[in-house]
């Protein structure tokens, strides 16, 4: 699933914009099958702006740093 940065937050903000005007547009022209579309594509827009809202709020994890496991010999043939 990919993630999408907080920083990139305003971004979502101009592309919903626009696809409002565009939906104004289609629904103006009759275009049912593009506001369709275009409904879909806000539905999913606004889901992950608000998932990344909320990923924003939560603080980061330290998993620190991975150490290599001790190495044991193998068993000896008996």
């Amino acid at each position: 699933m990919l993630h999408v940065n907080p920083k990139m937050l305003p971004r979502l903000a101009e592309l919903e914009e626009d696809l409002l005007d565009r939906r104004a547009r289609a629904e103006a022209e009759g275009w049912s099958g593009e506001t369709e579309g275009i409904d879909l594509t806000l539905t999913f827009l606004r889901s992950k702006r608000d998932e990344t809202q909320r990923r924003a709020q939560r603080p980061p994890v330290d998993l620190g740093l991975p150490i290599p496991r001790p190495t044991t010999p193998p068993p000896e043939n008996r």
